[in-house]
């Protein structure tokens, strides 16, 4: 976290099952209170109304699941983060746990600016009166060999197509039944980004109108990813806080 005198963690988190649905502020809200709760001490802004220092990565749409959620948050002291999750999750509703922690380092970017790539599980279905796996196969086949991809997107009130073939890092069918299939795709995030409802409206794009029609019914959010000088970066890696060795007595 950038401009800190305190002391920043980094935490991973999961969000599955029916609290997939609540907000992005009522998920603030739930770790502001279970801080409280677990008795943190949480920094605050300075100024006329002061503000826990938190920042949340990437928004996750309302209703998508995911096994890995990032957060960062600033202390006004050294607790150390062993056992720090058992103590927030304690507070943190069903379906919400700390899965990870990490002593951040001071100045680090944060993880809007940071996150370069995402990964998922889409589980498609044939909304066909005909089952059609091949047709699901067939129009990712035909997505994939194109070099432009568009989508129609919303962007401040206004409906826009644009490009998202190369947001497309990687799509591949994981898993295959007679009406649905599971897609597991990494998508840019920049410098521009995709959606798991961009894949499928690219797919719809290309698909054989009397073939496959994909809708989406789950979709779970399993990797985020930071990118640097080559190397691929779980979050909880890219800027850990360095320990400075204790001096030995002479």
């Amino acid at each position: 976290m950038k401009g800190t005198d305190g002391f920043p963690v980094r935490i991973r988190f999961n969000k599955q099952g029916p609290v997939r649905f609540i907000s992005h502020r009522d998920l603030a809200r739930a770790f502001e209170r279970a801080f409280r709760v677990g008795e943190l001490p949480l920094a605050f802004t300075q100024g006329f109304v002061p503000r826990p220092k938190v920042g949340f990565g990437l928004a996750l749409s309302l209703g998508h699941e995911s096994d890995a959620e990032y957060l960062d948050f600033e202390l006004t002291t050294d607790p150390g983060v062993e056992g720090l999750g058992a103590i927030v999750n304690q507070a943190l509703p069903d379906g919400i746990a700390v899965t990870g922690s990490v002593a951040l380092a001071d100045r680090a970017p944060s993880l809007q600016e940071s996150v370069t790539t995402v990964g998922y599980d889409v589980e498609v279905t044939n909304e066909a009166d005909e089952p059609s796996v091949a047709a699901i196969e067939a129009a990712l086949q035909q997505a994939l060999e194109r070099t432009v991809l568009e989508v129609p997107r919303t962007r401040k009130g206004r409906e826009v197509t644009e490009d998202v073939r190369p947001a497309l890092r990687r799509v591949e069918l994981l898993e295959a039944e007679p009406a649905s299939a599971v897609l597991r795709c990494e998508l840019a995030m920049q410098p521009r980004n995709a959606r798991p409802g961009d894949l499928i409206a690219a797919l719809n794009s290309v698909a054989d109108p009397i073939g496959a029609r994909l809708g989406e019914r789950r979709v779970v959010r399993t990797h985020q990813w930071i990118e640097r000088g080559g190397a691929r970066l779980e979050p909880l890696e890219a800027d850990p806080r360095l320990r400075v060795p204790e001096a030995r007595a002479s």
